[in-house]
């Protein structure tokens, strides 16, 4: 097993830390998925127990100007590394204005992701800044509970609102309820919900649009004006607003009534998938 790679590229670089500040705000342990053309950063807790989930997406040739790796054998050309969300964030946390960036998976009396920094200095020169983050090989066996999850098909799909403003909303509502119902329907309407013995209170968002393909799936046995609602743990739903660095350019929110939400962003050239079982 190999694997080394390198960013030069300030963007890629940057936007490369913004990702790790996420899935550290997401998930305190992941998996990191490596493969020939994506890595992808995995939260696997059972959604039948109650844990969320999470797949995020990055085609590596976006961001790597170098990126080599081998896995296990040919016929099986992947790692799976077990590690510390906060360890590579804080890692890369020391990378602003760096000059390049290398990862390399080693072993140093025990399996590593080593992060080189190479930082230039006021007098012109390079010097680099290692950090050794130690990580867990998972053995194949156990790969089948890492897939990417299958998504079930939602009684309605539908655009989310400004990001920021859902948290701003939802980090109010905490303070008297400890649920939250989503619920939306096919005339672009999303509900924010909570509700207690002494009080009820609702946010009501209108016209934020259905994805074309969710409308046109439900449409033919389903009132548009139906909605399809599903009760939450609100501090797994303000874990995943808090975990968003920046506005992404399609945020989707999937409801399977009374089963799950399933909220589906793309970043720039990442994609996430998130789960949140219902609250029984």
């Amino acid at each position: 097993m190999k694997f080394r790679a390198k960013i030069v590229d300030t963007a890629c670089l940057n936007h490369f830390t913004r990702v790790s500040n996420m899935i550290a705000k997401l998930a305190k342990t992941c998996t990191l998925r490596i493969s020939p053309d994506k890595l992808n950063f995995i939260l696997s807790d059972k959604v039948a127990n109650g844990g969320v989930s999470m797949w995020c997406e990055l085609e590596q040739e976006n961001f790597f100007s170098e990126f080599q790796m081998e896995g296990v054998s040919a016929e099986n050309n992947e790692i799976y590394l077990e590690l510390t969300s906060e360890n590579l964030s804080r890692a890369l946390k020391t990378a602003q204005n760096a000059r390049a960036l290398k990862i390399k998976l080693t072993n140093k009396h025990f399996p590593c992701l080593t992060v080189s920094i190479e930082l230039l200095s006021v007098s012109n020169s390079s010097r680099i800044v290692t950090h050794d983050i130690p990580v867990r090989v998972i053995p194949r066996k156990l790969w089948k509970d890492l897939r990417e999850p299958t998504v079930p098909d939602a009684d309605v799909s539908i655009y989310l609102p400004v990001l920021k403003t859902m948290k701003s909303i939802v980090e109010k509502m905490k303070n008297i309820s400890n649920h939250l119902i989503i619920e939306a329907n096919l005339n672009g309407e999303l509900n924010l919900k909570i509700e207690t013995e002494l009080v009820c209170v609702t946010t009501h968002f209108k016209d934020l649009g259905n994805p074309p393909s969710a409308s046109e799936d439900a449409s033919q046995d389903r009132n548009p004006g139906q909605m399809a609602e599903v009760r939450i743990d609100i501090r797994r739903l303000l874990q995943f607003l808090a975990g968003q660095q920046v506005n992404p350019t399609k945020a989707v929110c999937n409801i399977v009534s009374n089963k799950i939400v399933h909220f589906d962003l793309l970043h720039e050239d990442v994609s996430l998938q998130y789960f949140i079982p219902a609250f029984s």
